[in-house]
């Protein structure tokens, strides 16, 4: 068939196609899917990005820790391993994203043109090598503000990443749940790396925080390269069932590489400056507190440097717990037919960040250990469900550029990421001072109300027509050599394990 020749199928079901063929293994055998396999591995891989990411800001209280010390002639002076100004700390916390803004566009399109499983590797593997030489170089500021701006730049490519990676692996009414997996393990990384790195602080000295999250990262990125494939017809170990369930659900997206990249309609799109407004709001409430919560619990609220890290990590143990949920439910809401996407996308959205606005607020007030904590957690932690809006939205209105439009969204999102720490830094120079913390809730605040109100208005859940693209119809079996339909093709088939019963 010549390659100008479009095809268009519309052949009924046969019997063959059943949802026995789908799940032939019981739910709790995921391993069975290769989709959660991936998504398993993805959780994996987001947990050590975010594990070498937020190493730093346990660290960096370890290393800037006053301490008594015992001179030779026995006189106690107080000090510190790296005398370093609020302002000083407020750059190296910032450095990361310094370089993680730059590869956002760029690990979109390459994932785009030779698969995101190789690049998303790349960018965590370089990452945990350089964090395992970081002891070495930290008594030079300036090379260590160089090291950190370089993880960020191969860290930035693996959100984009990962949604190229879905745009092959995730049928439509299961992306919400894939994605939120996958996602969570950012959170999951955060609620095990603030406590082990406050442990591995006083036990064993803050280099080793350093050494243990560079080595577990490498070990994983030699687990993904085995087993993970850029696609289900690259999988030697998917089940025929399984390929031709994935292949069916995703007939009418085209997820090869684009030929044509419309930026002149992504910058106009106003759906697309949507996920981006939110996107840029989550993630300043998420880095403000990512960055500057192991501080304001120890100087504030007056935590042990060994209890910073554990209650540090209680809001995004809950975010990690939600996240779970937040995906069900918006998966949930569509495959009932209760709520249509676009409706999904605003009110879990919206809903989260006007609960982020109030429990924020709240938490600027309630002095208590207590109560600060139960805030913020809950301020955190309901952002989940605003992940089960805007960043998935992507997929929805154009899944071919899905890692793309994450890439151009992630880049104004990692703003927050450079920009926060260093205005905190100058909003807080008492760092025991309750007034100057406040003023950062509020700002947090308000950035959440704005974002609930800009995706509410302009958000859409639907294919956009400059996404629309006629494309020739591959079969489920890359093996196939012939131009005969698969006979279970059908326009009107439902995208979902549903659609076999």
């Amino acid at each position: 068939m010549a390659q100008s020749e479009k095809m268009v199928y519309t052949v009924t079901p046969t019997s063959t196609t059943t949802k026995e063929d789908n799940c032939e293994d019981p739910p709790w055998k995921f391993w069975k899917k290769r989709r959660y396999v991936v998504a398993l591995l993805a959780f994996f891989g987001f947990f050590n990005a975010y594990a070498l990411r937020v190493n730093l800001s346990i660290a960096i209280v370890a290393m800037t820790e006053f301490k008594n010390v015992t001179l030779e002639n026995q006189t106690v002076i107080t000090s510190r391993e790296f005398d370093w100004s609020t302002k000083t700390q407020g750059y190296l916390l910032s450095s990361f994203f310094y370089g993680y803004i730059t590869t956002q566009l760029a690990g979109g399109y390459l994932a785009s043109r030779i698969g995101g499983k190789r690049i998303f590797c790349l960018g965590i593997g370089v990452t945990a090598a350089l964090t395992l030489i970081t002891p070495f170089i930290a008594a030079n500021v300036t090379l260590f503000l160089i090291v950190r701006i370089v993880e960020g730049i191969f860290e930035g490519v693996t959100y984009p990443c990962m949604h190229a990676v879905w745009g092959k692996w995730a049928p439509p009414l299961e992306r919400s749940r894939l994605a939120t997996i996958a996602f969570s393990g950012s959170y999951f990384g955060t609620v095990v790396s603030m406590p082990l790195c406050s442990y591995l602080a006083a036990s064993l000295g803050w280099p080793s925080i350093f050494y243990c999250f560079g080595t577990v990262g490498l070990i994983w990125c030699v687990i993904w390269t085995i087993v993970v494939k850029d696609s289900p017809h690259e999988d030697p170990k998917i089940s025929e069932s399984e390929l031709r369930y994935i292949t069916e659900c995703l007939k009418d997206t085209d997820t090869n590489k684009p030929a044509k990249i419309p930026w002149k309609s992504f910058v106009t799109s106003m759906p697309v400056w949507a996920i981006t407004v939110s996107h840029f709001s989550e993630n300043w409430g998420f880095y403000t507190l990512l960055t500057q919560l192991p501080k304001y619990m120890k100087n504030v609220l007056n935590f042990e440097l060994k209890d910073t890290g554990f209650m540090s990590a209680l809001p995004y143990l809950a975010m990690c717990i939600m996240t779970q949920f937040s995906g069900q439910f918006a998966d949930w809401f569509l495959v009932k037919g209760i709520l249509n996407t676009t409706q999904v996308r605003k009110v879990f959205n919206c809903s989260a960040f006007i609960a982020q606005t109030v429990f924020m607020m709240a938490a600027a007030y309630w002095l208590s250990p207590v109560g600060t904590t139960f805030c913020l957690t809950m301020a955190v932690g309901l952002g989940a469900f605003a992940w089960a809006g805007f960043s998935i939205n992507h997929l929805d209105i154009a899944p071919q550029y899905a890692g793309i439009l994450m890439g151009f969204g992630n880049t104004f999102a990692t703003l927050p990421g450079i920009v926060s720490p260093i205005l905190t830094g100058y909003m807080v120079t008492d760092e025991t001072n309750v007034v100057e913390w406040r003023i950062v809730f509020y700002v947090s605040s308000g950035i959440y109300l704005v974002g609930a109100v800009f995706y509410g208005t302009f958000a859409s859940g639907e294919l956009q027509p400059w996404a629309v693209e006629t494309v020739p119809l591959k079969s489920y079996d890359s093996r196939r050599r012939n131009d005969e339909p698969p006979s279970y093709v059908n326009k009107s088939f439902q995208q979902s394990d549903e659609a076999y019963s």
